[in-house]
């Protein structure tokens, strides 16, 4: 076998490996995710080639200064149905390349009201962006507070759009879950829809513990913060809920001082399910392969520890029994011949 020379963090042929991982992505805003290639080539006189929030070092200050910095970088891009396609057509081809194999990813629903274009062909846009090879599951993510005024009839009719897998509640977390969100998402699960929700990001683990035992959760976008709790740990384990992580977007938003402080290695000891991805690449200016590769680097994560985190997306995804069999096994073949 040929070795490559070099690596990352003394991990002889990392990266190759990294590569050669059948991947998934898991936790990813389909408006975050805009390439920031895209708004370059439109407007080069408004997006400099290498803005500041782009550099290695920059952390944002809070949650306002990055939903200032995001909306007004995603906004004006997503007009249309048509700008969604081309987004995600561009963010695709990006998953491909890197080896990804699956995608569960969420645009937001109240765009619908902005742009006046209905949620179906937003999502029929992106699905048409889908390339062979790729399987994407589309979600739909609202505020907390978005069961108010036009939006009501919108969210109750979800349970009814057959190419829509789930629904995400995200958002600044210190804000009060609501009392509608509990029977909109056990109606929702019942229709077969997936209900995640954004929690242990912002706030504390009691969060976690409120998205898993009052809303049903199964799926916790982010939940790191559950590890000032271990009753919240044990309960995520019990119930068999996943985590679906985002290093690098905790460590720029200052959920993590560090990757070498962050909880996602003592979560999966204490037996947390957990997956790795992406969250906002347009303003973390990063990727998933990056993701794994910084977890070796810069806080010494072992080939069975990142192939232990691609398992965990695949027994996550929703796909076909013999679907996930077939890639862990392929998963299992990889880890065999670099152990």
């Amino acid at each position: 076998m040929m070795v490559a020379t070099g690596g990352i963090g003394g991990f002889p042929c990392m990266e190759p490996f990294i590569q050669s991982l059948p991947k998934t992505e898991t936790h990813l805003h389909l408006e975050g995710a805009l390439p920031y290639e895209l708004l370059r080539a439109w407007r080069p006189e408004t997006y400099p080639a290498d803005p500041a929030f782009h550099a290695p070092d920059f952390r944002y200050p809070d949650f306002s200064k990055f939903d200032e910095i995001l909306l007004g970088h995603a906004l004006p891009w997503f007009t249309s149905a048509e700008r969604y396609h081309e987004a995600a057509r561009a963010v695709f081809a990006k998953h491909v390349a890197q080896n990804v194999r699956y995608v569960e990813t969420s645009f937001h629903l109240p765009v619908t009201q902005f742009i006046a274009v209905p949620g179906r062909e937003i999502i029929a846009a992106i699905r048409a962006a889908v390339p062979p090879g790729l399987e994407v599951r589309i979600f739909a993510g609202m505020l907390r507070t978005d069961y108010a005024g036009p939006m009501r009839a919108v969210i109750d009719d979800l349970e009814n759009w057959d190419e829509l897998s789930g629904v995400d509640l995200h958002g600044f977390e210190r804000v009060p879950t609501e009392a509608w969100t509990a029977g909109v998402w056990a109606r929702l699960r019942a229709a077969g829809k997936t209900t995640k929700c954004h929690a242990g990001e912002f706030d504390g683990a009691h969060r976690v513990r409120e998205a898993i035992e009052q809303l049903g959760a199964t799926r916790i976008q982010h939940g790191v913060r559950a590890i000032e709790d271990a009753a919240v740990v044990a309960l995520a384990v019990e119930r068999g809920v996943v985590f679906d992580v985002c290093p690098l977007s905790n460590v720029r938003l200052r959920v993590a001082a560090s990757l070498a402080e962050h909880p996602l290695r003592a979560l999966m000891q204490a037996g947390v399910r957990c997956t790795i991805s992406t969250d906002d690449p347009l303003v973390f200016a990063n990727s998933l392969n990056g993701e794994y590769a910084a977890l070796a680097a810069e806080a010494g994560f072992t080939r069975a520890e990142l192939v232990r985190l691609a398992a965990n997306g695949w027994e996550a995804a929703d796909v076909p029994a013999e679907t996930r069999r077939r890639m862990l096994a392929e998963i299992d073949r990889l880890a065999g011949k670099t152990a």
